[in-house]
């Protein structure tokens, strides 16, 4: 008896297939599970160059889990820095402003830069007891973004409350002055050429102020100091800055200055020392010695280490002196000054220590005055030149006046006047000072270009600061919400007109943009609308990004009338797509596409090949003779 029975493939043509199909799914599946790449920041600053400033290096890796839950709050890290210009000067004013922006939309102020204070602040329209200053009040009724700090909150850091539930704030200064308010938060933004954007930060809302803060005619304070409620400590913990700004003030002729809120990049010849956070909120200096002409002060070092210390000040004017260490200063430097002529001070109810006779170029003082060194435990020595330790004598030609004072404190104050004409960076994060002396008034033009970085923007995806096509993450499009003051029909019926407006004033095609949805919400229309990636590009980069939400923030797109005004309530910066990070990152192109799939069918082809030549193969083993069990022989038998 034959039974037959066919021989089955190992694997037969459709699991083949289907096997095919699935690893390819799979693989692509895996590469869009997270094709961006994350930036992994060493734990500490690694240093360019011993003793100079912090340069951080940001090797680009694949992510792993564990990057992806530090990216968040790591990759904040120096994403930007504003680089802002200061106005007045120590002679007529006593002090140094820069611009700030509060508000939506932004509400213009003057603020003192004081390193020697740690709470910004500007009058309220609330206050009852303000002085007239540059700008008017601040509205807070005009802020759409503006809240008030409530008490019992983890916002509201001085722990003081008023009746109302609302967190205080008080500040009173070695002069007597005092400033007091409740504390709110708000968005705060650096000008239009600060790479920093608008931050929302607590600051001080004045209802009183009283001394030179009534008089003066700046707004209020932009403290720099070290606390929770300053500008700077803000900045950092919200991951928008490094620990890091520079000062740098202008001359005795020139005035005005520079500041910076985030590092800058090493420079060759700059001094640092360091600088304890422990001691106290002020940035202090190991002082150790004060030279004038070479020659040491006959002083006990100790004496520059009472109390607080050192303390660098920007708020303040002039410098101070513990009295034994005035004393000697005031001998060694009158013993130095020849034949000049000692005259009476601007202002007879001050004791000033004046001499006329050395011309009214301030760039040959040096010639009649002689230079002071100061000396820090470090060994490392910062040069005075007379203007950062003289100030011009108003009514007298020629005389200058000595800039240092007696100070009743044991703390050794240094002020504004000490570091005229010297780039002052306060290295927060390596605790220490540098100092450079250079042309405060150029600036700019010795410092590196800007790093093209943007900090991250609100929404629900985070975006790295690189600007370079393989960033570290990109923006496929940009999904924003505006009010606008104008009604139901009108923006129905002009909406094709709102797209092209905004194309046209943000400088992207109209084939970018596209509305979303819009509907009206107490006497306005509320828009959502999107901007999307540049076909050719398949991306925006997150610069690009940011400077269009920037324009819409600083109402610089013009709208038709029709339209009314406009304000930015929200935006998103939506993640890249599959195929637009491929097209990207792969650059393919139509030539590349042809091949990939010309591949991919040469592919199948040689599988399905492989399959029917592998069935063809075993065709004729396909039956089997089995032999009659009846007809076995005696070896067969089991």
């Amino acid at each position: 008896m034959e039974r037959c029975c066919r021989r089955r493939p190992a694997i037969d043509f459709i699991t083949l297939v289907l096997l095919l199909f699935f690893v390819a799914y799979l693989c692509f599946s895996l590469s869009d599970a997270n094709p961006n790449l994350v930036a992994h920041f060493p734990a500490a600053p690694r240093r360019i160059e011993s003793g100079r400033g912090a340069a951080f290096m940001l090797p680009l890796s694949r992510s792993s889990a564990a990057a992806e839950e530090e990216f968040p709050r790591r990759c904040r890290e120096l994403v930007a820095d504003a680089r802002m210009t200061l106005h007045d000067d120590l002679l007529t004013k006593g002090y140094y402003t820069s611009r700030v922006f509060i508000g939506t939309p932004p509400q213009e102020f003057a603020l003192i830069v004081d390193t020697g204070s740690t709470v910004t602040y500007v009058p309220c329209s609330s206050c009852t007891h303000c002085g007239p200053h540059q700008d008017p009040q601040f509205k807070p009724d005009n802020s759409s973004s503006y809240a008030v700090v409530q008490c019992n909150t983890p916002e509201c850091k001085t722990g003081r409350c008023g009746n109302n539930k609302q967190c205080r704030y008080e500040r009173m200064y070695a002069e007597m002055s005092t400033s007091s308010g409740i504390l709110g938060k708000d968005q705060i933004g650096f000008g239009q050429d600060s790479q920093l954007g608008p931050q929302a930060l607590l600051f001080g809302c004045e209802t009183r102020e009283t001394g030179d803060l009534y008089s003066q005619r700046a707004d209020g304070i932009m403290g720099l100091g070290r606390g929770p409620l300053s500008l700077v400590d803000q900045l950092v913990g919200s991951g928008a800055m490094a620990d890091s700004f520079s000062l740098c003030y202008g001359g005795m002729e020139d005035g005005g200055g520079a500041m910076i809120l985030g590092a800058i990049p090493p420079l060759p010849d700059m001094v640092f020392t360091p600088s304890d956070p422990t001691r106290s909120n002020y940035y202090n200096l190991p002082l150790k010695e004060i030279q004038v002409q070479g020659v040491p002060l006959k002083v006990d070092a100790s004496i520059f280490d009472k109390k607080y210390g050192t303390v660098l000040d920007s708020g303040t004017t002039y410098a101070y002196l513990p009295s034994q260490a005035f004393d000697a200063f005031e001998e060694a430097v009158i013993q130095q000054l020849g034949s000049l002529q000692a005259v009476d001070g601007p202002d007879p109810t001050y004791h000033d220590i004046c001499y006329a006779g050395a011309g009214t170029d301030p760039g040959e003082l040096y010639k009649h005055f002689p230079s002071v060194d100061f000396v820090f435990d470090n060994n490392m020595m910062m040069t005075l030149a007379p203007e950062n330790y003289l100030f011009k004598h108003t009514k007298i030609p020629g005389a200058y006046c000595l800039g240092i004072f007696k100070n009743q404190d044991p703390t050794t104050l240094l002020g504004g006047i000490v570091v005229r004409n010297m780039l002052v960076t306060y290295d927060r994060a390596n605790q220490q000072i540098g100092f450079l002396r250079t042309n405060c008034s150029n600036l700019w033009s010795i410092l590196p270009p800007e790093p093209p970085t943007v900090p991250p923007a609100p929404g629900d995806n985070q975006l790295s600061p690189s600007d370079s096509p393989d960033s570290v993450q990109e923006v496929g499009s940009v999904e924003l919400i505006m009010a606008l003051s104008t009604n139901y029909s009108t923006f129905s019926n002009q909406s094709s007109v709102f797209l092209s407006g905004m194309a046209k004033g943000l400088d992207v095609l109209l084939s970018q943009v596209s509305l979303l949805d819009f509907q009206e919400e107490n006497n306005q229309v509320i828009v959502q609308w999107v901007i999307a990636a540049d076909p050719p590009a398949h991306r925006l980069s997150t610069r690009s990004a940011q400077v269009i939400v920037t324009h819409l923030q600083d109402h610089q797109v013009s709208l038709p009338e029709v339209f009314g005004t406009y304000d930015l309530r929200s935006w998103k910066f939506l993640p890249l797509s599959r195929w637009s990070w491929l097209f990207h990152h792969r650059k393919f192109n139509q030539g590349v596409i042809i091949a990939a799939l010309v591949g991919v069918i040469l592919f199948l082809a040689a599988t399905c090949s492989l399959v029917y030549w592998y069935i063809w193969r075993y065709k004729d083993k396909d039956t089997v003779k089995y032999t009659n069990v009846e007809q076995a022989t005696d070896e067969e038998t089991l």
